[in-house]
């Protein structure tokens, strides 16, 4: 049980904009005659207060609160709804010692600076942290730094002010709220559904769009539909080489868009054209412009990664993390290497821009530096512009440079950041599109300039590369690119043509894409749906609950999640409304700049939220999730077993519970022998956070445990028994020596 109660309400009253202090709630400016020596900075974790604490050498202690040191009750509301809704927060057990030894710090030390993340969860910490340690009769200073480099630590450290209480009463807000709809609804799911279950404002408007794609695409009736191309090739009157042919698409037949259903329309095309003539009409050409993508905020950074890299959202960022707080460069001493990872905006501080510009000069050239520094505006709801992109914190730092000190996964990361921010800063790319019209009949047709049938071909080349030199933005499934089009042969209207073949095609119309982590949290994004420190969690919350499963990468709703979901959104149709959802995120925002008052707008959504909950609770019918059946059959009774599902996910259970009550792991074999043991087989399993590892099915008899998925593929350098999946369809390493598999002999 938690050890230590305290209640302390957000300020209540509406308060001025951007105010400097908050003197009456945050008592941080208070002067002290209390004793003490030294400064403390008290940052969130240990590898941040090893890099700070290099910065800023002796005088200051440097302590880690290990994240937040007060939360609201596990077991209880929480909250005094009564007392407008004042938050009561506890000490949980298991930082009970941090606290203890914090307090002890804060009575040595003469000042303290509360160095927190420079968000709304970071000004909360610091608010939190200077009540559980009692700092209140001592200085104490809010410092905030994007990035963590000597330069930026010292800034910040002469340029402190008051703990913004403005952001606490958003972030408590946050919190409250969430709490509210939590504990509401989740023990209505308790009873009607199973125990385990949980509901969230942003965790069920998450899933609501999940469930909402997968009945579209359930209910998706292909439409068939066919092509018709035909390959062309200039006539030199020498060999033909590969570079004078191309295909040129049909678009119109007898002046009509050509719209080909079936395929015997089709194929009267096909005979229509038989023995035609093809002759080059109109040619185009255009200069066109390509400009570099935006530098990373959260959301892209997850997405990109996704695409090029294969990582997971919550993946992406512990290693964004790790190379925000502090990697040991050598000789250079533990640096910071990217900004603040959790940022909405795309805003980048002036002395970056300069830096940046000055190594693209020498690096690629004085033409690839634009007349003047790029500014990107963003779109999405809520951006909080005061905050800067995520970018390298030295331009000069490139990756090949810090490569020995990286891990492989913070290498492939940092090289992302920061070619898009360098991408970022460059020259448009120049690019010569070119598109040709042919005409297509009986030569005797073509020669008094008619022609029954037109077709289309396009090409695009580089005239100059600009931001393309370093970077391209990767593609989600089924986007195309022009540049893949290569380039025409030089044609000229009114040249002749040979036809080399007619490729007539047949297609049907697609689904739209299941969500893959990354494209549901660009989702959640477009739609104002939580902020960035929340897409990670929401996804984790979705798949530890058993609400969504990931298969080939998409996110599939389980039974029990479309069974949560429609009991939600039909009891609850204003609640986990998108719309809704997205509507309170602005409020919250209006909240964190002095614009609304945070007591008012409980009371707003808490009386019609009760009427609503109260109403769900005498009319939600009880549903039983029915248990999948599976071809095992019980060791002890021999009766079949079902697939359950748990409070970890999935397991068997004998059906003829409760006479019988034997279980046993749901083990997801995947063809491999454990390479350890050679007996067992490897199966999929599931962490306690919902993560997916690979480990042997005889454990605990054997250890063997693997993160990557396992390949019956002995590497070629070292002998291994076995390789991995490295992410990329296809590509695997080997994960003793590194060695990359068939990417590279596909490459070769």
């Amino acid at each position: 049980m938690p050890t230590t109660s305290t209640t302390d309400a957000p300020s209540k009253a509406p308060t001025a904009k951007k105010p400097a202090a908050r003197s009456s709630s945050s008592k941080t400016a208070t002067p002290s005659n209390g004793g003490g020596r030294g400064k403390l900075v008290i940052v969130e974790s240990p590898a941040k207060a090893k890099t700070i604490g290099k910065y800023l050498g002796s005088g200051y202690t440097v302590k880690a609160s290990m994240g937040h040191v007060r939360d609201l009750p596990k077991s209880t509301l929480g909250v005094e709804v009564g007392d407008d809704f004042a938050p009561k927060y506890l000490v949980p057990r298991d930082k009970v010692k941090t606290v203890k030894e914090l307090k002890a710090s804060v009575q040595n030390a003469r000042e303290i600076y509360l160095a927190t993340d420079p968000d709304r969860e970071g000004e909360a910490i610091a608010w939190h942290l200077m009540h559980a340690t009692e700092a209140t009769n001592k200085p104490v200073r809010r410092v905030v730094f994007h990035e963590i480099t000597r330069e930026a630590v010292t800034e910040a450290m002469a340029h402190p002010r008051d703990i913004d209480m403005q952001l606490v009463d958003a972030q408590q807000a946050r919190r409250v709220l969430d709490r509210l709809v939590g504990y509401g609804v989740s023990p209505l799911l308790w009873k009607k559904v199973k125990r385990g279950l949980s509901a969230g404002r942003v965790q069920t408007a998450a899933l609501r769009i999940v469930v909402e794609r997968e009945r579209e695409v359930l209910a998706f009736v292909p439409v068939e539909y066919w092509s018709l191309d035909a390959e062309l090739a200039k006539r030199t009157g020498k060999a033909r080489r590969t570079q004078d042919t191309f295909k040129a698409a049909l678009t119109r037949v007898y002046g009509k868009k050509a719209e080909l259903n079936t395929g015997w329309e089709t194929q009267e095309i096909v005979q229509g054209l038989d023995g035609a003539a093809y002759r080059v009409g109109t040619v185009t050409r255009k200069e066109a412009q390509r400009r570099p993508s935006a530098p990373f905020t959260t959301s892209t950074l997850q997405q990109e990664a996704s695409r090029k890299l294969g990582y997971a959202v919550r993946r992406t960022m512990q290693i964004a993390q790790d190379l925000y707080e502090g990697v040991d460069l050598g000789a250079d001493g533990t640096q910071g290497l990217i900004t603040y990872m959790r940022t909405d905006s795309t805003n980048v501080a002036g002395s970056a821009q300069q830096a940046a510009r000055a190594v693209i000069s020498v690096r690629f050239g004085p033409e690839y530096v634009p007349e003047k520094p790029p500014f990107y505006a963003k779109k999405s709801k809520g951006a909080q512009e005061a905050h800067e992109a995520i970018r390298p914190t030295s331009p000069q730092r490139d990756p090949a440079s810090v490569k020995p000190f990286l891990s492989a996964p913070q290498f492939k990361l940092y090289q992302l950041v920061w070619q898009r921010f360098m991408a970022s800063q460059m020259r448009p790319a120049i690019l010569d599109n070119t598109g040709v019209d042919i005409q297509a009949g009986k030569p005797e047709l073509l020669a008094n300039g008619e022609a029954p049938f037109l077709f289309r071909a396009t090409g695009s080349v580089v005239k100059f590369p600009g931001f393309l030199a370093v970077y391209q933005a990767g593609r989600d499934d089924g986007e195309t690119d022009e540049l893949d089009k290569g380039a025409l042969p030089p044609l000229a209207e009114g040249e002749d043509l040979d036809l080399l073949r007619l490729l007539p095609e047949q297609h049907f119309t697609q689904p739209p894409p299941r969500y893959s982590e990354a494209t549901l949290v660009k989702a959640l994004e477009e739609r104002g749906i939580g902020r960035p420190s929340t897409y990670a969690p929401t996804i984790g919350t979705l798949q530890a609950r058993s609400y969504v499963t990931v298969e080939e990468k998409k996110l599939l709703p389980t039974e029990l999640g479309m069974v949560v979901n429609d009991l939600l959104v039909e009891h609850f149709p204003n609640i986990f409304d998108v719309g809704f959802t997205s509507k309170l995120e602005e409020e919250l925002d209006e909240i964190a700049t002095g614009d609304r008052a945070w007591v008012p707008t409980m009371h707003e959504f808490y009386g019609p939220f009760t009427a609503t909950l109260q109403q769900a609770e005498k009319t939600m019918e009880r549903v039983r999730i029915k248990d999948e059946p599976s071809d095992e059959v019980c060791d002890k009774c021999g009766r079949p077993m079902v697939i359950k599902l748990g409070k970890f996910g999935k397991f068997l259970a004998c059906s003829g519970f409760p006479e019988c009550r034997n279980s046993k792991p749901l083990l997801q074999r995947i063809g491999v022998t454990c390479p350890t043991c050679k007996e067992g087989e490897i199966v999929e399993r599931r962490s306690k956070k919902g993560r997916a590892f690979f480990g042997c099915e005889r454990y605990p008899a054997c250890d063997f445990v693997a993160w990557n998925k396992p390949v019956n593929e002995p590497c070629p350098r070292c002998g291994s028994p076995y390789m991995v999946e490295a992410g990329r369809k296809g590509q695997i390493r080997c994960p003793a020596c590194g060695h990359d598999g068939r990417a590279l002999a596909q490459a070769g």
